[in-house]
């Protein structure tokens, strides 16, 4: 037989025993099928799945007689496999199983080969068939609508009572503390029916807002999709909200504003069942009457009033055309208004004419270009905060804020809120500094503070003329002006010494200067005696003495005091650690209301109330939210208090500060004044009342601290001003004593006794007390053991200031071209100089 790999002896070979030509195998080297690339080989193999052939195949026989070789399988250029002589046909071509059209196990495809049927290739054979991708597009479409359907079915729709607080409420009152009213802040929500509300208005509010109002269910599906896209793609969550929707979302609890997709969904489930329940003029008529169009105000009827000064009856089309746009941006708009830029509400009007004429072209047709812009009236500031009123608010809205109760509730929250503010002393308190200062140049300020001792309420005050004005001043002097006590400051040592065990028989040094360890040396300005006793020391403002009383108790110890009495912790701190010994003279700040409160301790038997200005607030259910602090601490022993009192009211009687006495009543109290005579002080009481003066001048364009005049100090024109107040407001009042004194404690001599002489005491020197007219009897009137009849009445100016009653101070007329200061933010004054000792 032939050998079948060259053809011999085949018929088909093209000749009888003639050998075949050998042809090039396209597989492998030129016309040997055994040259070819390793690879191939392997290739078949792992084609065929099974193991690669050995190059020469042993024999077998097929039948008796009949001997072949092992079948070499081989591919075509066109990937066909073709099968060895003699073996059996299996079909056209003689193709055997496996061979050439991929089939065989693990046999992989020849490229360009002939593909199976509903084969696919490349990346499309990833694909799902379209008949899964259906059916679970189908199953889960059901489950999304029944999680849908049945979130709807759990959805409660709201009523009427579970409307929001704000949507509501009233703006607050405001009371004077005998319940007159004094202001109101916050809108006042005036809610209209809908059939008082013209066509043309309500049109305008639903061609700018929701153009398929009356035919929708409620929702905007294209919105909805539009808004919910934004929240897939992780941009902002953005509006798609229907009037309905809106309102919902304005008027019932549970909704807000929140920004999630939870909370959308359920405003959407609510407004759909709105729609169905309510009608559309029903819920246009709630709308309506909670919208914001801003300057605070919500409501179309606030709105009219507020933008055009009448009602939402008496509305031009071209009017509710304004008020309509605004609903989009109010707050912007607001802003951009005040600086005069319409531009905004223009745009905004004239989409509205526009949406107008596309709802009822018949009617508003025309209206796009016959009707122009209105022009609405300015904006103005609360009335309420007008003159004195301002001032008033303004320190009990601070009051409230520190409470838990901000401007945004009480703007919207419907409370009653009491203050302590008398109003016919507050009219007294401007009185008495404008009149008793209307010589003085503009460049000069005035405070002052009056608290009522035995409450701590602040029942005046005086911090400015006009809170709003045609040249507004904001700036409260009462509360803000922080300034050197100066000498005022010296009664907190006076109550640290007594506390001490100390008696006002002690004695002290005059001597100056006085050197202390880590202070600036200390002097009195003038002269004055060696030594003196407490009592002459405060009578005439020594810093020597004071000075070493406080370096004797401590300065922990009087700060201690001051605190407790009222008095800025801060400021305290700050002034104990900069000046050190200083303190006992004055180089801490105050304001004038903190002084009236902290001298309580000696009107009140050494106790002291918070200092405030909110005696209570009562919301709309008539419940009390916020009480009055009726706990005294106290500060001082009754009986160091009622010492402290002897030496103050001596400051009065013969001292620095007899141009405060009253004729009719008793009154203990200290002057104060700084170096250079820049700020002063008179700070003062009655046993009913403790109120304090302040005074200053600064440069109206740099800001700079001037001196008030080589002759002015706290017993001058704060003197004045402080009698003129009180002497008002203790009109009508029965006269009250202070107690008697207690003359605790035992005389602690810094400095050596003076020697008595012969000689008489002048009846108007003070003198020292002596053991035999000690303790004094007259309370701190008159001079304590001089024998005389005290000189001076206390309240004859013309006697006790000299210069026949003339200011002691620079007068002169206000120049012609004086501005009023412009208002100065609370802490943003100058560090003061150091007090001097009067």
């Amino acid at each position: 037989m032939g050998d079948p790999r060259t053809g011999a002896g085949d018929p088909r070979a093209g000749g009888q025993g003639r050998p075949r030509p050998r042809q090039a195998d396209p597989r492998g080297g030129a016309g040997d099928p055994r040259q070819r690339r390793p690879e191939a080989a392997f290739e078949d193999t792992q084609g065929m799945g099974q193991v690669a052939p050995r190059s020469q195949a042993a024999p077998r026989r097929e039948g008796p007689g009949v001997t072949h070789s092992d079948t070499i399988v081989s591919r075509d250029l066109d990937g066909r496999g073709r099968g060895g002589r003699g073996g059996p046909p299996e079909g056209p071509g003689g193709r055997g199983p496996g061979d050439g059209d991929g089939g065989g196990p693990g046999r992989r495809r020849a490229k360009g080969g002939d593909e199976p049927p509903g084969r696919r290739r490349g990346w499309t054979r990833f694909l799902p068939n379209w008949k899964i991708v259906m059916v679970g597009f189908v199953v889960l479409a059901a489950g999304l609508f029944g999680m849908i359907a049945v979130a709807y079915s759990n959805t409660t729709l709201p009523t009427e009572k579970d409307a929001q607080d704000q949507a509501t409420a009233q703006g607050s009152n405001f009371y004077y503390a005998d319940g007159s009213l004094m202001a109101k802040l916050g809108t006042e929500r005036r809610a209209v029916k809908i059939e008082d509300v013209p066509q043309y208005v309500r049109d305008a509010v639903v061609g700018a807002e929701n153009a398929t109002f009356y035919s929708d269910s409620g929702i905007s599906l294209s919105a909805i999709v539009r808004s919910a896209w934004s929240t897939a793609t992780g941009a902002q969550v953005q509006g798609a909200s229907t009037i309905t929707q809106q309102m919902a979302r304005n008027y019932f609890k549970g909704l807000s504003t929140e920004r999630s997709v939870k909370r959308k969904i359920k405003e959407i489930f609510i407004a759909v069942k709105l729609d169905k329940e309510w009608t559309k003029d029903k819920v246009l008529e709630y709308y309506l009457n909670i919208v914001p169009f801003g300057r605070n105000t919500y409501g179309i009827e606030a709105a009219a009033q507020s933008f055009f000064g009448h009602g939402v009856k008496k509305l031009t089309p071209a009017e509710a055309a304004y008020l309509a746009g605004r609903i989009q941006q109010p707050g912007r708009f607001d802003a951009d208004e005040a600086k005069k830029d319409y531009s905004g509400t223009r745009f905004r009007f004239n989409y509205v004419l526009g949406q107008m004429a596309k709802l009822n072209p018949k009617e508003y047709g025309s209206y796009p270009t016959t009707l122009k812009f209105p022009k609405p009236k300015p904006a103005k500031d609360n009335e309420a905060f007008g003159g004195l009123r301002g001032y008033m608010l303004t320190e009990a809205l601070k009051e409230l804020e520190a409470k838990g109760l901000p401007r945004s509730e009480i703007d919207t929250g419907g409370y009653k809120v009491y203050t302590t503010f008398d109003k016919n002393l507050m009219k007294a308190a401007k009185t008495a500094v404008i009149q008793t200062t209307a010589g003085l140049p503009k460049e000069v300020h005035t405070g002052l503070g009056a608290v009522d001792p035995t409450n701590g309420r602040v029942v005046a005050f005086y911090g400015g003329n006009d809170y709003l004005g045609k040249h507004p001043d904001q700036f409260n002097e009462a509360f803000q002006a922080r300034k050197q006590a100066a000498s005022a400051f010296k009664p907190y040592v006076l109550a640290a010494w007594l506390e001490a065990g100390h008696s006002l028989k002690s004695y002290v040094t005059g001597k100056q200067p006085l050197k202390l360890e880590g202070t600036t040396p200390i002097s009195n300005g003038h002269s004055t005696p060696a030594s003196m006793d407490i009592i002459y020391a405060t009578q005439h403002s020594i810093n020597t003495a004071y000075g070493q009383m406080g370096a004797e108790v401590g300065l922990d110890a009087v700060k201690r005091i001051a605190e407790d009495a009222g008095l800025s912790k801060e400021s305290l701190d700050k002034d104990v650690a900069e000046h050190k010994f200083l303190f006992s003279i004055g180089s801490a700040g105050v304001t004038p209301v903190e002084q009236a409160g902290g001298y309580s301790i000696f009107a009140n038997h050494g106790k002291h109330y918070p200092t405030h200005t909110v005696i209570r607030v009562v919301n709309p259910q008539g419940v009390q939210i916020i009480a009055e602090d009726k706990t005294p601490k106290q500060v001082i022993s009754e009986e160091v208090a009622a010492d402290a009192i002897v030496a103050l009211r001596s400051v009065v009687k013969g001292g620095t500060g007899t141009a405060a006495a009253l004729s009719d009543r008793p009154v203990a109290g200290k002057t104060g004044t700084n170096n250079d005579n820049k700020e002063a002080w008179f700070v003062g009481f009655t046993p009913q009342l403790s109120s304090a003066v302040g005074m200053y001048k600064e440069d109206r364009k740099t800001g700079a601290e001037l001196s008030l005049g080589n002759n002015f100090d706290g017993g001058t024109v704060p003197a004045r001003v402080w009698r003129a107040f009180m002497a008002e407001a203790m009109k009508g009042k029965k006269a009250e004593e202070f107690p008697t004194p207690s003359n605790i404690g035992s005389p602690l001599d810094l400095a050596p006794k003076p020697v008595p002489t012969p000689t008489p005491t002048p009846s108007n020197d003070p003198g020292f007390p002596t053991d035999d007219n000690w303790p004094p009897t007259d309370n701190g009137n008159g001079d304590h053991g001089g024998g005389g009849d005290g000189g001076c009445l206390p309240w004859d100016d013309s006697c006790n200031n000299g210069n026949n009653g003339a200011d002691p101070f620079n007068a002169g007329k206000t120049p012609a071209n004086a501005a009023t200061p412009t208002p100065t933010p609370s802490g943003g004054r100058r560090p003061e100089p150091t007090p001097s000792s009067r």
